[in-house]
């Protein structure tokens, strides 16, 4: 018992240590891990599975098939089939040995029938091409799907990803302003205690100093809650930590070698590729051939037919003998519809109003698809330009806050002035890390839109 309480303390503590131990994570590894542990996606795949078993149900339909049956009757007894020639004998001259009744069919009160059936459609009015080529269509459909899930997945991830990286840089940044607050008010108070500025002056600070613990404090749980989404996605605990080692803008040099500053082509590579439109497009398709399998009662069906018998008694073999015995038959059936109180008429009309809703459902996919990429490529482009004017306004509020302090403890600058520069500080530094992951999550919707890579 002593060391079995020893164990479990261990392995108590070693899983705490290592809940704490941060993992540092790639933005692709996340993705990678999110696609392998998500159940959403999984249920996605097994649409598809689901659609491809169809599939090979309905193509089997046009194959042969062989069926055996087998029965066991117990029949009532009756009297056996037989002619009497006692009335003949009295016209007739007949030998004393001659017997006068003749058994035509015995009876038989157990019967065994063992039967082995083939059929093979020859023509069914083109049903079953039809309904196979509905099954394909809604197998390429089904795996559209899942490629619109998998998109949709992999730009949720990036975006929690995104957003756990901006909440740690904030809780950074926060973190520095605190260092920068408090080594502000060492020196008003000593400016103070030097009888250089007012109690006020020293107020002031402590109070900025207040508002930047609390805005710490508030990052610390945007790291938190941005932790738990993200590990969420990706299968992780949801108190594991997370290190985002990936950086923002290091695709920003390749924007221009990967041919985005062309919003039509984006436009037509998102026509061509959107998973959405390619599984509304098979599902058009798959309407089209729903009328040719409404129609299908139109014509006559022909099925090549046949069967193999081993019975006992066996109907066909007379007289009747109580024993197994072999036959079969083969032939042709042939069966037409002539009428069905306009059920085919119906059934066509909503195979072409199904039909007509796909084309029109498609057409405004198509529509809302130009509309997001336009959208997305506006957004992407402003994101581009932000980053250029935080970086410039970085610099600026840098030099304002290096030239303000030292002027400040020069004796020549106001503590008013110092706590500005430092409020201009923090907000360009945030501006600037803002624009960068506005730029990553821009351009990660932007490839989400266009149906894939650049």
């Amino acid at each position: 018992m002593k060391y079995f309480s020893l164990s479990a303390a261990f392995f108590l503590v070693a899983g705490t240590l290592a809940a704490q131990i941060k993992q540092p994570l790639t933005i692709r590894e996340c993705v990678e891990l999110g696609l392998a542990k998500s159940r959403g996606l999984h249920a996605s795949g097994m649409n598809v599975e689901t659609a491809s078993a169809k599939f090979q149900e309905v193509s089997a339909m046009r194959m042969p098939t062989l069926k055996f049956s087998g029965a066991y009757t117990r029949l009532s007894e009756v009297p056996p089939f037989a002619i009497d020639f006692s009335s003949v004998s009295q016209f007739i001259p007949v030998p004393n040995s001659f017997p006068t009744t003749f058994v035509v069919s015995p009876s038989f009160v157990n019967s065994y029938n063992l039967r082995l059936m083939f059929q093979e459609p020859l023509f069914t009015g083109f049903r079953l091409q039809s309904s196979v080529e509905m099954a394909q269509l809604n197998v390429r459909a089904a795996e559209e799907d899942y490629d619109k899930d998998r998109n949709e997945l992999v730009l949720g991830i990036q975006t929690a990803y995104w957003n756990l990286f901006r909440a740690l840089e904030l809780k950074k940044m926060m973190g520095r302003s605190v260092e920068i607050s408090k080594a502000h008010l060492t020196d008003v108070e000593n400016y103070y205690a030097q009888g250089l500025l007012t109690k006020n002056e020293v107020f002031k600070v402590q109070a900025q100093l207040s508002q930047l613990e609390f805005l710490k404090l508030e990052a610390k749980n945007a790291v938190e809650l941005a932790t738990v989404f993200l590990n969420n996605l990706i299968g992780l605990p949801l108190d594991a930590e997370i290190e985002p080692i990936s950086r923002v803008g290091e695709t920003l040099r390749d924007e221009s070698k990967e041919g985005l500053g062309d919003v039509q082509k984006l436009m037509d590579k998102a026509l061509s590729s959107r998973p959405e439109l390619k599984a509304m497009d098979f599902r058009v398709k798959a309407s089209e051939r729903g009328i040719t399998l409404a129609k299908s009662s139109w014509y006559p069906q022909i099925l090549l037919a046949g069967n193999y018998y081993y019975s006992r008694p066996n109907p066909r073999i007379l007289p009747t003998k109580d024993k197994f015995i072999r036959t079969w038959d083969i032939g042709i059936v042939f069966f037409l519809d002539i009428w069905n109180w306009g059920t085919t008429i119906q059934q066509t009309r909503q195979a072409k109003a199904q039909l007509s809703q796909a084309q029109d459902a498609l057409s405004l996919m198509r529509d809302s698809v130009t509309v997001e990429v336009m959208q997305s490529y506006l957004s992407f482009k402003q994101a581009k330009e932000k980053i250029e004017v935080a970086e410039q306004g970085v610099k600026q509020a840098e030099e304002n806050y290096r030239v303000t302090s030292d002027t400040f403890k020069q004796g020549l600058a106001l503590n008013s002035e110092v706590m500005d520069a430092e409020f201009l500080l923090l907000q360009a530094k945030t501006n600037s890390t803002q624009a960068l992951i506005d730029f990553e999550l821009a351009r990660a919707r932007l490839q989400k839109v266009v149906g894939g890579p650049f």
